[in-house]
């Protein structure tokens, strides 16, 4: 891969990067908010309850991109990054450019997948 080209998905991973730090700071803000509120009818409670569950959701779905990113920004420093953990194969710069953190290429993914 080029010089340029592992710039430009260093940067949108950075990138992205900054966009996961803000947002899980912002939604922890609001499940402390949430949490501080005095309510007094079960209604409240349970609307409260399920908003801080999805809220909860959000966060951990996004804390593991945030791992993945800071495994592939690793990657970009070592030299290591666009190959497929699996097979060791280069993963396809297409697949790079719709999820710049993807660890495995699209035949091992798949295996990965099914697998589950």
């Amino acid at each position: 891969m080029q010089t340029s080209e592992l710039k430009h998905f260093k940067e949108i991973l950075e990138s992205r990067r900054t966009q996961i730090v803000k947002n899980i700071s912002s939604v922890n803000d609001e499940l402390s908010q949430l949490n501080s509120l005095e309510l007094s009818d079960e209604g409240d409670h349970a609307s409260v309850d399920n908003n801080s569950m999805v809220e909860s959701a959000i966060v951990q779905q996004q804390e593991q991109e945030l791992r993945e990113i800071d495994v592939t920004l690793g990657k970009i420093s070592a030299g290591d990054y666009g190959v497929c953990v699996m097979c060791e194969d280069l993963i396809g710069f297409q697949r790079l450019k719709v999820k710049p953190h993807a660890v495995y290429c699209i035949d091992c993914r798949e295996i990965v997948e099914k697998s589950k």
